[in-house]
């Protein structure tokens, strides 16, 4: 082949590979901070509460906006939320961190539905990202109520709650197994009732007295005799509330000059009068100065004060509060970002 035309194929390959690779280069920013970039519910039952959680953190040094999430399909409604920073659910500093919350509609749709969800950034560039979501809502089983909720329950507490799962086809038609993704669950599934095509398990839940303070969220897993058939999950929820809390657990100390100083409290709340032994830092706490309060009451406020570092960039530093007589020791964080 001439070496001209052999140039000539050369340049015209360039000159479309180019503009492809560009592109994926701009949205490789927005793909990295995902742990995941697509999700499959598998098989939900009708009238289930179906709820996934894709992470996600800012890597970048920049913060990162969203500016607008949607979703192809009714049935998927997605919500972004800052894990970080609650009060900030579109805006996200470098190092705080998020999920792609994924709702699943189980009463108004069936069957195989697909959807692809948008996320679309403004900052710190331009980029576009689709998550692809699937499911199959099965119409033959019904699960009432749509999930396991026990509410607020406080940490060292206990709880049951019972659902029903209703099952129309085959008359042999059997749960296997119902197996729990936690340790601070335990399950209990009743003996199947039947009736024609119909058959009907009634399924306890119980919370164990060990699980921790927060918000919990975990799963059960059914697995039936039908064939090829994915388990059926059942979510499970609570709001465990400890006994001590601290206010704000997460304190945004916002834009910092190098050695700005900056003070703030941080208010820490029991059931009964307690005292504080100590406070530690887990960076070293060189930049974060503490007044510890002595004795015993119900409320503390504890002052802090920080000294913004010469060098710039994010500053994040994680509290442990060691209180007299409790085993567990309670923690906060402070966050900020250093400008030059």
């Amino acid at each position: 082949m001439p070496v001209a035309i052999l140039r000539s194929i050369l340049c015209a390959l360039t000159l479309v590979v180019i503009p492809v690779s560009a592109a994926q280069a701009q949205q490789s920013w927005a793909d990295q901070m995902f742990e995941a970039h697509r999700h499959d519910f598998g098989d939900v039952a009708r009238g289930a509460d179906v709820v996934a959680r894709v992470r996600f953190k800012n890597i970048h040094q920049q913060p990162v906006h969203v500016a607008t999430v949607g979703s192809s399909c009714g049935c998927t409604t997605p919500k972004i939320l800052n894990l970080s920073n609650p009060s900030s659910n579109d805006l996200f500093k470098p190092g705080e961190e998020g999920v792609l919350q994924l709702t699943l509609d189980t009463v108004k749709h069936q069957r195989k539905k697909e959807a692809k969800v948008s996320i679309t950034f403004d900052q710190p560039t331009a980029a576009v990202i689709t998550f692809p979501v699937s499911a199959y809502i099965r119409t033959d089983i019904v699960i009432e109520p749509g999930s396991i909720n026990f509410g607020s329950v406080e940490v060292g507490g206990s709880a049951t709650r019972k659902a029903s799962i209703k099952y129309a086809g085959r008359p042999d038609w059997t749960i296997t197994a119902a197996r729990s993704t936690s340790n601070d669950i335990t399950v209990n599934l009743g003996q199947p009732v039947r009736n024609g095509g119909s058959v009907a398990y009634d399924l306890e839940v119980a919370l164990k007295p060990g699980a921790p303070a927060g918000q919990f969220r975990s799963q059960i897993l059914l697995t039936t005799d039908d064939a090829n058939a994915q388990p059926i999950p059942v979510l499970v929820e609570a709001r465990i509330e400890a006994d001590i809390t601290v206010t704000p657990d997460v304190y945004a100390l916002g834009a910092l000059a190098p050695g700005q100083t900056k003070s703030f409290n941080i208010v820490v709340k029991g059931k009964k009068p307690f005292a504080i032994d100590k406070l530690e830092c887990d960076n070293g706490g060189n930049d974060f100065k503490v007044r510890l309060p002595q004795g015993e009451k119900q409320v503390h406020v504890v002052p802090l004060t920080v000294t913004a570092p010469a060098k710039g960039g994010a500053i994040s530093e994680v509290f442990t509060l060691t209180i007299a007589g409790r085993p567990q020791p309670v923690t906060f964080k402070a966050y900020g970002t250093i400008q030059n």
